[in-house]
C-alpha cells in the first residue's frame, strides 16, 4: 500500500531534474536512487518502506523542460519496510498483489517548471490495474560530471495518494478509533539519472 505512493511516481518525478540538461535520453542510477513510502500506523506513528527494484528513464530537451517525458516501472513484490513478515503481508491480495499484479508504473503527462530548481509533475499511476492522476514536487539539481565521465543529475521529490483509490482497502479498526493503516501515502523518492551517451551513427 504504502508503495503505491512511492513509487511509482517516484522515480519518474525525478527524471526532470535534469531539465537544463535534458538533451537526449537518461536512465535512473538505481544504486543511488531511492523509491521509497511512508504510511500511518496505530495511528502513533509513520512505517516507512521502499522498493528495492525499479527503473525510470527521461526523455527531453534542454530548449523546451515542459515537454520531458518521463517513464517509471516499480516491481511491488520488492517492497522492504524491514519486517519481513509484514513485507509478505504486503505482497499479498490485501496490498499490492505482486502475484496478479508485479508492477506498478508511473507516466508523466505535464511538467511545469516553478523556478530555477523545482517543478511540478503530473502524471497517472498505475497500481493494481487502477490507473489515477497524480502530481509531485521536484526539486532538482544542475548536470555534474561524475568521477567516471558521465553527466548526472539528481531530484528529491514527494507526493500523496489515497491507498484506497487503488483499491488497497486492507486494515483494522482500533479499540480507541482511528485505524491500524492510514489512508494516506506519502511518496519520497530520491533519484539519480545518468545522461545516456548518443547512439552511433
Amino acid at each position: 500500500m504504502k508503495k503505491n505512493l512511492l513509487s511509482v511516481a517516484l522515480a519518474a518525478v525525478l527524471g526532470l531534474t535534469s531539465f537544463s540538461a535534458l538533451a537526449e535520453s537518461w536512465t535512473i542510477d538505481a544504486s543511488h536512487s531511492t523509491v521509497g513510502f511512508s504510511v500511518r500506523h496505530m495511528m502513533v506513528s509513520n512505517v516507512k518502506g521502499a522498493f528495492g527494484k525499479f527503473t525510470a528513464s527521461v526523455d527531453g530537451s534542454p530548449a523546451d523542460p515542459t515537454t520531458a517525458k518521463i517513464s517509471a516501472t516499480i516491481e511491488v513484490a520488492s517492497v522492504d519496510t524491514r519486517d519481513a513478515k509484514r513485507d509478505e503481508h504486503l505482497r499479498t491480495a490485501d496490498f499490492f498483489d505482486a502475484a496478479k499484479f508485479p508492477q506498478m508504473t508511473f507516466t508523466s503527462t505535464k511538467v511545469e517548471k516553478s523556478s530555477a530548481t523545482t517543478a511540478k509533475v503530473a502524471g497517472n499511476l498505475t497500481l493494481r490495474g487502477v490507473t489515477k492522476p497524480v502530481v509531485l514536487d521536484v526539486e532538482y539539481t544542475a548536470p555534474v560530471k561524475n568521477p567516471w565521465g558521465k553527466t548526472v543529475v539528481g531530484a528529491s521529490a514527494t507526493g500523496k495518494i489515497n491507498r484506497k483509490d487503488f483499491g488497497v482497502n486492507w486494515s483494522k479498526n482500533l479499540d480507541g478509533g482511528g485505524l491500524v493503516v492510514g489512508d494516506d501515502v506519502t511518496i519520497q523518492l530520491d533519484l539519480e539519472f545518468v545522461k545516456q551517451d548518443a547512439p552511433a551513427k
